[in-house]
């Protein structure tokens, strides 16, 4: 991972098509706070309703795909969201820095999403689905160098 600056204004992005988790680290040392948690209920919606929900918008017929195209679409709009949500910690001065964990089909999405002004923040990325894990698990994850629990005895 690049350098990062210690001061308060460096955040990480957890997420995959479902859950978006905005975390900062704190400058004072200590795990990683939460800032905000986006979810996406269609991504946990069956696929058999959105296949159902895409009958009803294009007639009687049904295709296997339609419930894929569905849920693809349903990450894509999810991807803007997250990408509105991180320019809008950038503009209000909230966000210097930025680390991107997030489950590798959904961190492609989100790639195209990202304005440029955020783009160029982004210090690292990792292609991984941590989305569940805990704040101290995720701190000791990604900045190892801060996990004060393995100094005590």
């Amino acid at each position: 991972m690049a350098a990062y600056k210690d001061d308060g204004k460096l955040w990480v992005l957890v997420a995959d098509e479902g859950v978006a988790r905005l975390l900062r680290l704190p400058e004072e040392g200590g795990d990683l706070e939460d800032v905000t948690t986006l979810t996406d209920a269609a991504a946990h919606a069956d696929k058999a309703d959105l296949r159902r929900d895409a009958a009803g918008r294009r007639g009687n017929s049904v295709t296997a795909s339609a419930g894929v195209d569905e849920l693809h679409q349903e990450a894509i709009s999810f991807a803007s969201r997250v990408a509105k949500t991180l320019d809008d910690g950038y503009n209000n001065g909230e966000v210097t820095q930025l680390r991107i964990v997030a489950a590798p089909r959904f961190l492609g999405l989100l790639r195209k999403a990202l304005s440029p002004q955020v783009a160029r923040l982004v210090l690292d990325e990792t292609n991984v689905d941590v989305v569940h894990e805990s704040l101290g698990e995720l701190t000791t994850r990604l900045f190892p160098e801060r996990d004060f629990r393995q100094n005590k005895t």
